[in-house]
């Protein structure tokens, strides 16, 4: 957090529009692929530099343009001076701590998004910023890393498969989104397993490790919970947006978009009370076992207090104790003390304490 302190406040005082990126930097460096399609044709290359990419503005096919990785803000400023880019949307681009949301500038459209990231390495749950414009015949899209999200959208209009080709701009506009919401349920899955196996841990035995695990997960919760509710308000808008980017036939779609964000946050609900319920277990568990522990010592102690007790009596030296002098005090005195303890044990046996 103090890091990201310090990277905002390199915006203080500059003027609107002044492009800082804030954020990590996720790439070496920033990757440029531009697809060219049609009902009849395919054309996909990686851009080696921004001037690469823009010639295909003037086109009339569709043109996806992704650009993975935003550090480097010259790329960025590049594609905004060519295609006329309103200079504030290019400052939120770079702003990885940019909120959710969808803007309207007649001719362009500006969304951001939250997609989930998920670290095997250190088993980290994170959001990533993902920014789209889209144009009447363009889509360009930014990322802070290359992901595996949108390889299947590659793939569909690679081969010709589903209504791509023959679909204009913002239906692959709506894809992207489509496939954004839709990489929530492999987190959902994965926070879905690791549930299932706290269960089972807690069934069998709590430890303050298994407290830790329900405190990540919980995080993890909010985190999805507070991404996917932003992103349903972005959804909703787009559905209900009245712009001409946006025809009604992908309307329909984005409904569906809209439907499953609605569902993922049900689930989301379900998944934060089944961690509730399971802080109560644990702590119930804790308590059992506390219990269980001072019932061990409090039988323990019990046991004691009548040996302790003979062993008082015969420990005061008083000149005239028979048994003090007896040839047989000491072992009555020890079977005293087993009769005595096992008189005790069984009692505890029979009042089911033991």
């Amino acid at each position: 957090m103090p890091k990201l302190i310090k990277e905002v406040s390199k915006k203080v005082g500059a003027s609107p529009g002044t492009l800082v990126h804030i954020g990590e930097k996720k790439v070496e460096k920033p990757k440029i692929t531009v697809i060219d399609y049609g009902k009849t044709f395919y054309k996909e290359e990686e851009a080696k530099t921004v001037e690469e990419c823009l010639r295909f503005k003037d086109k009339k096919s569709v043109k996806w343009i992704n650009i993975d990785g935003i550090h480097d803000v010259s790329i960025i400023e590049k594609i905004g001076k060519h295609f006329g880019f309103h200079p504030l949307i290019l400052e939120d681009i770079v702003d990885t701590e940019q909120r959710q949301k969808v803007e309207d500038y007649g001719n362009y459209m500006f969304i951001v998004l939250k997609v989930p990231s998920f670290d095997e390495k250190s088993e980290a749950l994170g959001v990533e910023q993902f920014s789209l414009i889209l144009g009447q015949s363009f889509v360009i899209s930014f990322q802070e890393r290359e992901g595996l999200i949108f390889n299947r959208i590659r793939e569909r209009i690679k081969n010709t498969k589903g209504h791509h080709r023959v679909m204009g701009a913002d239906y692959l506009a709506y894809s992207l989104i489509d496939a954004v919401v839709d990489s929530y349920y492999s987190i959902l899955e994965k926070i879905g397993e690791n549930i299932e196996s706290l269960a089972d841990e807690l069934t069998t035995k709590s430890t303050p490790k298994s407290l830790q695990t329900i405190n990540k997960l919980r995080g993890e919760i909010v985190l999805l919970r507070k991404s996917l509710w932003s992103s349903r308000e972005v959804v909703n808008s787009l559905e209900k947006s009245q712009s001409i980017l946006l025809k009604k036939t992908t309307a329909v779609y984005l409904r569906d978009v809209y439907d499953n964000t609605i569902q993922i946050i049900e689930m989301l609900e379900t998944f934060r009370e089944m961690l509730g319920g399971m802080v109560e277990i644990y702590f119930l568990n804790v308590s059992n076992r506390l219990n269980e522990i001072i019932k061990v010592l409090t039988i323990i102690t019990t046991v004691f207090m009548p040996l302790t007790f003979i062993v008082g009596v015969y420990g005061m030296n008083f000149k005239f104790m028979p048994e003090l002098v007896w040839k047989w005090g000491y072992p009555f005195s020890l079977l005293m003390m087993f009769i005595t303890t096992g008189l005790m044990l069984y009692y505890f046996k029979k009042k089911e304490w033991l």
